[in-house]
């Protein structure tokens, strides 16, 4: 290593070396209770999906209109089939964050509240109805998504940072982390598991949720992952590092459990590897990926004419720094298993407005990516 990696690599290690593990993801804070707004009557039970779109739409009156976003539909000659396989990924802004530590100079204090920001972000996973969600900066997990989600048929799993910047914002509500949900009447979970990523046999603050599934209408397995790689410039050689070592264990996964005869369910065991990477596509990391033996593929470049292309940006803010537009954010996936059938398009520049994200009409920096997936017939 350079002197500039060495010295990178001494303050990882000092920061990291006494780090503790994550929080089991079993683990429910004991003074963790269900969001008030969200309990119905003496039950205490989580709204179901009608209800809660109508308290979406009560508390969100007043809010200018969402972005009209719409699929693009791709086709190569086969029908589309009737019932794809729809992946969400999205970075929603840890709220204690947003709050507290990001900054955004354009975006008034009123729409960076938790109290309007749960409904904008709920009422965007109803919208799409996701089998799989992955989503990033999650800190108001056990009192929200979890028993929200868990009553429209999710299930998930989450594993928070074992050190989280929204610790040091007073008034948090604990640690952000990384959490993956799905729709239990189309998965059944076969395992899962959280990870902490590791840089050169060292581990770091960026983990990763995987989880194995079985699609119950075609009996085909499918591993899923989501992660949240270190942010900011100078570190692109820990990204790269990271990135590896979950693509290394990823492919440990995958070949212990799919080294069965080709009609075996667990045959070729495709991956989805959701995330947002805090790295342009022109980085190692994201080079990493692409040349991958896992032969993985960027869903979101089926956007481009071309389709080499990454969309020119899906976060885009601005903080006292200045301007930030560019591309993040990832859904990786197995190209020799799986096909892209449509892709969510991005909202226009105009739509986001002079002031870019978060705003009163959409709750975080990130935007969602949405794409429907089948799997190809085995040959």
């Amino acid at each position: 290593m350079g002197g500039g990696a060495t010295r990178l690599y001494g303050t990882l290690t000092q920061t990291l070396g006494s780090s503790p593990l994550p929080l089991p993801p079993s683990h429910q804070p004991a003074d963790t209770n269900l969001d008030p707004d969200f309990c119905q009557g003496s039950s205490g039970c989580p709204p179901d999906r009608v209800e809660l779109l109508r308290q979406c739409k009560e508390a969100l009156s007043d809010r200018p209109s969402r972005f009209h976003r719409t699929f693009v539909h791709l086709s190569d000659g086969d029908s589309a089939p009737s019932s794809p396989i729809r992946v969400m990924q999205w970075n929603i802004l840890a709220q204690a964050l947003g709050e507290g530590l990001d900054s955004f100079v354009q975006c008034p204090l009123e729409a960076l509240s938790w109290a309007r920001r749960k409904y904008l972000i709920l009422e965007e996973v109803l919208t799409y109805r996701p089998h799989i969600l992955c989503l990033q900066e999650v800190d108001h997990y056990y009192d929200t998504f979890q028993p929200v989600l868990a009553g429209l048929g999710y299930s998930s799993n989450f594993c928070p940072k074992p050190w989280s910047p929204c610790l040091d914002v007073e008034g948090n509500n604990g640690p952000d982390g990384c959490a993956l949900f799905f729709d239990q009447s189309r998965f059944e979970l076969l395992d899962n598991m959280s990870l902490r990523l590791s840089a050169m046999r060292i581990p770091t603050n960026q983990v990763a949720v995987v989880t194995m599934l079985r699609c119950r209408s075609t009996g085909r397995y499918v591993c899923v992952a989501v992660t949240h790689l270190k942010a900011r410039s100078g570190w692109e050689w820990l990204r790269s590092a990271q990135g590896s070592d979950l693509l290394r264990q990823l492919q440990t996964l995958v070949q212990k459990h799919g080294s069965g005869p080709a009609d075996d369910p667990t045959a070729d065991i495709p991956l989805l590897i959701c995330g947002d990477f805090n790295a342009v596509p022109n980085e190692e990391v994201y080079r990493r990926f692409t040349a991958s033996p896992l032969g993985l593929e960027s869903a979101y470049k089926k956007l481009s004419q071309d389709g080499l292309t990454e969309p020119e940006y899906t976060t885009w803010k601005i903080r006292p720094t200045g301007e930030c537009c560019t591309t993040l954010d990832y859904i990786w996936y197995s190209q020799d298993s799986l096909r892209v059938d449509a892709v969510l398009d991005m909202p226009t520049e105009e739509q986001i407005g002079p002031n870019r994200l978060p705003s009163f009409s959409y709750p975080s920096d990130h935007l969602s990516l949405v794409c429907d997936f089948h799997f190809k017939e085995k040959e």
